[in-house]
């Protein structure tokens, strides 16, 4: 474990749900696992008028009834800030200089913005002109979430914008994905077993398979998510964050850098779409009314904030490829959606089969799958053949699984915890690099474009609570989804939740 020095952590947009559902619980977790400094202290900012004990009242409401919460509350502070001009960070600027002097804690500072993204680049500025964004003798680190722009434009002009008041290196973007403990165990189980990794190529594989599926809708947010749409919500940055984690080459060391340079080098390699391809090898559809358990489910034009006659996506599945050495005619298979039969991440590897089939015909023979689930359920799964009891040699499949919940006397981390802790000690690892987010909207952008230039380019509806629509199947020629479950070795067309 990492030395974490003494530090105050900036929380802009702290009276917001994030800060009170996420990263105050999240830093509660960390302090009572004894992983925050000796010294360290979090600073709201908000527009929002409170004083240091208003806010610790406010965001106690995720907290636990516990001893510790009380002085765990006691490193909480506030101060209200406008986003107006640069002046009004001068009262900001004056009590992180009071709070370093009164708590003895040198000026490390980490800037979280937990802000409406028109304010990424406005922050930032702000923070600079008023000399808060470097510093010679302690560091400056800032954090931004999500959305990292709407489209390529607007993530390289983020870019820009910020490069000008930090440098990359202070920049976290940060993907709670990659903070998930089955995610990172992923390079572990690639890198240090000797029996995976000679077969993660195209010789061995047959096909890679992501799959991120939501049972929820909308819920409330449809204004919102009407402007967004399921690849800008979730193909974009998540699961192409995923994608460069299976398919990354093994890096010189395990450290950020490193690890990061693989992963631009896959998104380099990501084969563009042609624009006579992308209605045969993208599918997108929007759920429509139903039936569920007996309730009647709204379609998603009937969902309160969004257009009766909206076209944006609430489900989105591509094939496409990776040109490169490793990858080459491997092809890679994304399905994400809203209103899905149950909630699931997972990632599939089906290996390809046997070249000769000494037990039964090709048809009845079945690929050997790794899987390796996200959530719930966190664990890996291994499907492979075994004799059936009896005279004869007739195959059944069988599943080899762990599950993180067996691991009674060991605490996995939520992903905040995990990443606030690694920028607390400077450790960039599992977050998204600028140049990476950038090669990641080039290869989604094209079919954003297509989609919103092309009218013939059709979006299908499927019933809510189904696996999206029917046609979804007709992208993978040889063999089928995996239909995932909330228990890790169950498969099903429809789970219950």
């Amino acid at each position: 474990m990492k030395e974490t020095q003494n530090q105050i952590l900036i929380i802009f947009g702290a009276s917001g749900d994030l800060t009170k559902r996420k990263l105050i619980p999240a830093l509660y977790k960390l302090y009572n696992q004894k992983l925050l400094p000796d010294k360290f202290a979090v600073l709201g900012a908000s527009r929002t008028k409170l004083s240091d004990d208003e806010f610790r009242n406010r965001v106690s409401e995720f907290l636990p009834d516990e001893k510790d919460t009380i002085e765990f509350k006691k490193m909480l502070f506030y101060q209200a800030v406008q986003n107006n001009e640069d002046r009004d960070f001068i009262p900001l600027k004056e009590r992180l200089s009071v709070l370093s002097g009164e708590l003895e804690i040198p000026e490390n500072y980490i800037f979280y913005l937990s802000t409406p993204p028109s304010l990424y680049s406005l922050i930032p500025q702000y923070l600079h002109k008023n000399g808060l964004s470097r510093s010679d003798k302690n560091f400056r680190r800032l954090i931004v979430e999500k959305p990292f722009g709407t489209d390529l434009d607007s993530a390289k002009e983020l870019n820009i914008k910020l490069l000008n008041f930090f440098d990359e290196d202070q920049i976290y973007r940060i993907d709670h994905y990659l903070g998930k403990e089955t995610v990172q165990n992923m390079l572990v189980t690639r890198f240090s077993n000797g029996i995976f990794e000679p077969l993660w190529n195209h010789n061995y594989i047959q096909r890679v398979e992501i799959t991120s599926a939501e049972s929820l809708g909308v819920e409330g947010r449809g204004g919102y998510y009407d402007n967004s749409g399921a690849m800008r919500d979730m193909l974009q940055n998540h699961l192409m964050q995923l994608v460069g984690f299976v398919a990354m080459e093994p890096p010189v060391v395990i450290e950020a850098n490193a690890i990061r340079n693989e992963i631009v080098k896959v998104f380099q390699s990501l084969r563009p779409f042609e624009e006579n391809m992308i209605a045969k090898n993208v599918i997108r559809g929007q759920y429509t009314s139903s039936v569920i358990k007996g309730e009647n489910v709204l379609s998603y034009r009937e969902e309160n904030g969004v257009d009766p006659f909206s076209r944006t996506e609430t489900f989105v599945a591509l094939k496409f490829f990776i040109d490169n050495w490793r990858w080459a005619g491997v092809p890679f298979y994304i399905r994400t959606g809203k209103k899905l039969p149950t909630r699931v991440t997972e990632i599939v590897i089906h290996f390809k089969r046997v070249p000769h089939h000494l037990f039964g015909s090709p048809d009845t023979s079945a690929n050997n799958q790794l899987i390796i689930r996200i959530q719930p359920d966190e664990g890996i799964l291994l499907k492979f053949g075994m004799k059936t009891p009896g005279a004869g040699f007739d195959v059944q499949t069988v599943n080899m699984d762990f599950h993180y919940s067996d691991l009674t006397n060991t605490t996995v981390p939520a992903a905040y915890e995990r990443l606030l802790l690694d920028c607390m000690q400077g450790d960039a690892t599992l977050y998204a690099r600028g140049d990476a987010v950038i090669k990641a909207w080039e290869f989604v952008q094209p079919l954003i474009n297509a989609w919103n230039t092309n009218p013939e380019i059709p979006i299908y509806g499927y019933p809510a609570g189904t696996w999206g629509p029917e046609n979804t199947d007709s992208l993978i020629r040889k063999g089928n989804w995996r239909y995932p479950c909330k228990n890790l070795a169950d498969d099903g067309l429809y789970c219950e939740l």
